[in-house]
């Protein structure tokens, strides 16, 4: 059978058709097939099994650093997780609080059952969108007038002929993929799934560029067999702000925190993991796949930081009806025996019972630089792809690529111009900007440091930002919009009441401010000067504040921090402007770089295989130098 057919070459039998087809039901290929059908599309989602939709097979918790920050900008454009995530949250934490606010990230614990039978009740409901249990093992196209191809159909398992205008692959960790624990291999997909096997074949035969990664999973274990009481504990933040603004603020916090716990490897584990570092098919070279630099394996960290005594272990609730705890930072390929010894040896887990062991899982992706920042195909018109089939990690950044390419494909089949967020104005626009402009060599993770504009990326104004694409687009409701639209007047109406309210000094002010390590007041202040002083906040002022009125902390707090760090603000901004004024200076979507002289030959390879849509991107490729780019502007007459 071929794995790659061209349409003008056979007589298929079209059984059934959609205009949008998604290939994969994780976090991806759900945000995709709402977006795609919210927009009127007729979709079809496929799943290799429909009991296993939107499922977490690695650490039940969304958000994270840097994570959390898309979580809010896909609520804000009109996404599915944010809301659910808020419902099945088991505890709640913001990261990095100790730090500016820049870098705060909402994380929240997952009930992982309830997120998976909610989600799929959502893609059951939907109009315009059908589930469907099948497997996808090959792509069909068509030939088009410029020498590329176009999608026009997909074929399962089965033998079904689906009739389909355009195609959105979120295939995650599936794709060929083989489980290694120890010196057991055999092909499986996360979690014990079926895996996707000849997809691969077919999308090679189109001329699609493939990688190999690969990533891992720790134990689960019974909680009863764990000694808890003699972990560190670690509860949730005493508020709740929510991820999603369909939220209930009051309900959400009316619900019981479950609290996380700490562990900690001593010298025993380590000891074991060295002393079977050969049984490790990570070592021994069995595992071909790169695997992610920022959430190595326990025996990874062990060789990488040999003179850490000890690595910090987080033991969390998997859910409310579950007795399965999940050891993050313990995953691991090593056999399933040393594995049991490695856990034992851990305080509190001396006769832990693993109820899942960990393994390590190897798969095909795809090279990203394949794709447009639209996540459209150069070479295949119409095929889309999202997700870990893109090289990135994590359910999140699965998420905000899938309602990127939902979109636009819609907007593509309508006739519509498709939207490209930039760097400047997310991170869902950095992380695809990263992937399609400088590719990955290991499976990407979004972090903070990965910005130059995270102090205009925060969490807390992800609606300022893309609230209005979101609406443009069509995904966010009217509603929501002007809700949006009275929340940010009411910060507008604070920042500017701290710019007009006096303070006057007095006794219990000046002991206040001085205990803090600041002046002490002799003359009236406008409180938005004080509130410029490091370790002043607004509700430390509070019984100084003659004005002061009723207005929800987040929003307070908001206006707060556009005041204190204005200057730096006003700095981002500018260099934001300067990339926006790159990206206006449009290059031909198909030009022949070989042909410009002066260019490096790196700089012409780069170029050719990017293609890159305006001088911004291109300046960003690694390979190409400011004289190359000098050359671009004076060769295309760019002024």
């Amino acid at each position: 059978m071929q794995s790659h057919i061209n349409i003008k070459d056979t007589n298929l039998k079209r059984y059934y058709s959609a205009d949008i087809a998604v290939v994969g039901a994780g976090h991806a290929g759900i945000e995709a097939a709402l977006a795609a059908a919210r927009l009127g599309l007729n979709t079809v989602l496929f799943t290799l099994n429909l009991d296993a939709v939107g499922n977490m097979p690695c650490n039940p918790s969304i958000g994270g650093t840097g994570k959390g920050q898309l979580v809010f900008e896909l609520d804000a454009l009109g996404g599915e997780m944010a809301r659910v995530a808020d419902i099945v949250t088991l505890q709640s934490r913001t990261l990095n609080q100790s730090k500016g606010p820049a870098v705060h990230s909402k994380r929240v614990q997952a009930d992982r059952d309830m997120y998976k039978k909610i989600i799929k009740s959502v893609l059951e409901n939907q109009p315009n969108l059908l589930l469907v249990q099948a497997e996808i093992t090959e792509l069909v196209t068509e030939p088009t007038s410029d020498g590329r191809h176009r999608v026009v159909g997909l074929r399962t398992r089965f033998g079904a002929e689906w009739s389909v205008r355009a195609v959105i692959i979120c295939t995650g960790t599936f794709m060929e993929s083989r489980i290694f624990v120890g010196d057991t291999v055999f092909p499986s997909g996360p979690d014990g799934m079926l895996p996707a096997i000849g997809f691969s074949d077919s999308l090679k035969a189109a001329g699609i560029s493939l990688m190999r990664f690969k990533t891992g999973t720790p134990p689960r274990i019974h909680a009863d067999t764990v000694d808890l009481e003699r972990l560190e504990i670690q509860y949730g933040e005493r508020y709740i702000t929510p991820f999603s603004t369909l939220t209930d603020e009051k309900e959400l916090n009316s619900r019981e925190q479950i609290p996380c716990r700490i562990v900690y490897t001593n010298e025993k584990t380590h000891r074991i993991i060295r002393d079977n570092l050969h049984r490790s098919p990570l070592y021994s070279g069995v595992i071909e796949g790169v695997g992610p630099r920022y959430c190595p394996s326990i025996e990874d960290k062990v060789v990488r930081f040999a003179d850490k005594e000890r690595h910090q272990l987080f033991v969390e609730p998997m859910g409310r009806d579950t007795k399965e705890i999940y050891l993050q930072g313990f995953s691991s390929s090593l056999p399933e025996d040393v594995q049991i010894e490695m856990l034992h040896s851990l305080e509190g887990f001396e006769n832990a019972r693993m109820t899942r062991s960990a393994y390590a899982i190897e798969y095909d992706c795809v090279d990203p630089t394949q794709l447009y920042p639209t996540l459209e195909f150069k070479q295949i018109e119409n095929l889309y792809g999202a997700g870990q089939f893109n090289g990135t990690s994590g359910y999140e950044e699965a998420a905000v690529q899938g309602l990127v390419a939902g979109i636009n494909a819609a907007r593509k089949l309508k006739g519509r111009q498709q939207i490209v967020l930039t760097r400047e104005s997310s991170y869902i626009g950095m992380l695809i900007d990263d992937l399609v402009t400088k590719g990955t060599n290991e499976p990407y993770r979004v972090m903070t440091s990965r910005s130059e504009f995270r102090l205009l990326l925060r969490q807390d104004n992800a609606y300022d930002r893309l609230a209005a694409i979101g609406r443009e687009v069509g995904l966010l409701s009217e509603e929501r919009y002007k809700a949006y639209l009275e929340r940010a007047e009411l910060v507008e109406k604070e920042r500017k009441r701290f710019e007009t309210t006096t303070i006057k000094p007095s006794p219990e002010l000046n002991e206040l401010l001085v205990s803090l390590g600041g002046n002490p007041l002799t003359n009236p202040v406008k409180l938005a000067d004080l509130l410029r002083r490091p370790s002043i906040d607004s509700q430390l002022l509070a019984p100084f504040d003659p004005t002061r009125g009723e207005l929800h902390p987040a929003l307070r707090r908001k206006a707060e921090i556009e005041l204190k760090y204005e200057g730096y603000i006003k700095r981002q901004i500018a260099e934001a402007e300067r990339m926006k004024k790159l990206a206006e200076k449009k290059l031909p979507r198909d030009f022949d770089y070989s042909v410009i002289e002066g260019l490096s030959l790196e700089a012409r390879q780069k170029l050719n295989k990017i293609k890159p849509a305006d001088i911004g991107q291109a300046s960003r490729i690694s390979g190409v130098s400011p004289a190359d780019i000098g050359i671009l502007l004076v060769w295309f007459n760019i002024k």
